[in-house]
């Protein structure tokens, strides 16, 4: 009997058989023709990754067991001992770490680049630098680059553009198409969507780094494992139906946050008066994403007496679940940058990130309403 499922089957397996050596020639001779070695590659990591690239409109992909190995993989296929990377300096805290740590050990050094100065490089290129690193909708504060300008000037100095794009997704935004030359997410967040998955994907233009994130992917042993990238696939179906809920439900709440007498301000691209807003709407068809930062007063009880008080937004240091959230920059994502980069970053005491849901937007605001009035 022969059986036609209608969607991909978890290849829970670490290695496939051959049934003779002609079949062992054959995965040598062919790349992709065969499948020998979950590391090297599986039906279910392929299945994610041709998928995220095919939104992205890139020329191939892989998928990492996590969005920090996702931004490893991207740096590495630019970068090696003796290079410089430039870094926008309003990046999540996690990638600067990865940067400082562990990129110092292999050689590689960093400048970050404060984001009004992300369109004229020329005073932080070195003969070494190779890249710059930026995100679509930088964490925590929304600030929005201008892709399409930021790959020309990277271009003009011989640079390559790797952007991270997990708080936009490939439905607000495909930086490939304007001019980058990776994208990468961390599927963690919206393209899984469900808080139930750690993956990341990487996305090149070019076909040649594409190849050479496989190689990087394999060697390493970034591969991500099947039964994930079973559930990643599974989320990412309904991943423009999220993305629009997200966005309608992240500006109703925006809106309401700035009537608050209490919230000091609101950092959210679909608000009118956000100084990238003409840019996000275009840039981002018409959505917004889900993701947002306010501050209350910069003072511990005040904050913590705010996310005590709420019951729909629990506190959590991860985001974009189809359940809403908050999270606190300066003690989690944001906790291991200097007292001064925080303050240059504007992440201090009374600053606050949600990452809103897909429930009623009534009800969450009753929720924000209840516990900002106390």
């Amino acid at each position: 009997m022969e059986i036609h499922p209608k969607i991909t089957p978890i290849y829970q397996t670490s290695v496939f058989k051959f049934d003779d050596l002609n079949e062992l020639e054959q995965y040598f001779g062919e790349p992709g023709s065969r499948y020998m070695y979950s590391r090297n590659g599986n039906p279910n990591s392929d299945e994610l990754a041709e998928a995220v690239n095919r939104l992205e409109g890139g020329a191939g992909a892989i998928a990492t067991g996590s969005g920090m190995a996702a931004i490893f993989a991207a740096l590495l296929a630019f970068c090696k001992a003796g290079d410089h990377v430039l870094c926008a300096a309003d990046i999540y805290g996690g990638s600067s770490s990865l940067l400082n740590a562990e990129l110092s050990r292999m050689g590689i050094t960093v400048t970050y680049v404060p984001f009004e100065q992300l369109y004229d490089l020329g005073q932080y290129v070195q003969p070494t630098t190779r890249l710059l690193l930026a995100e679509t909708l930088s964490n925590p504060l929304l600030r929005v680059a201008d892709l399409r300008q930021l790959a020309t000037e990277c271009h003009k100095h011989g640079l390559k553009l790797v952007v991270d794009n997990t708080f936009a997704s490939p439905i607000i935004t495909k930086p490939l198409g304007l001019g980058a030359d990776i994208t990468l997410h961390s599927v963690t967040k919206y393209i899984s969507g469900h808080s139930d998955v750690t993956a990341g994907v990487v996305v090149a233009a070019d076909a040649e780094v594409a190849a050479r994130l496989k190689q990087i992917g394999m060697y390493y042993g970034l591969t991500l494992s099947p039964m994930e990238s079973w559930l990643a696939v599974r989320g990412l179906k309904t991943l423009r139906l999220r993305m629009r809920e997200h966005s309608y439900n992240a500006l109703a709440i925006a809106q309401f946050l700035q009537e608050q007498p209490a919230v000091r301000a609101v950092y959210y691209p679909g608000l009118a008066d956000h100084p990238q807003h003409a840019l996000a709407k275009e840039q981002g068809q018409g959505l917004f994403g889900g993701m947002m930062s306010f501050r209350l007063a910069d003072d511990n009880e005040v904050v913590n007496g705010f996310m005590q008080r709420c019951q729909r937004f629990p506190f959590a240091p991860s985001l974009a679940g189809v359940d809403s959230s908050l999270s606190y920059p300066l003690g989690t994502s944001h906790r291991y940058l200097t007292p001064e980069q925080q303050q240059d970053l504007g992440i201090t005491v009374g600053l606050i990130r949600l990452s809103v849901g897909i429930e009623p937007a009534e009800e969450l605001i009753k929720d924000l309403q209840q516990a900002l009035n106390a």
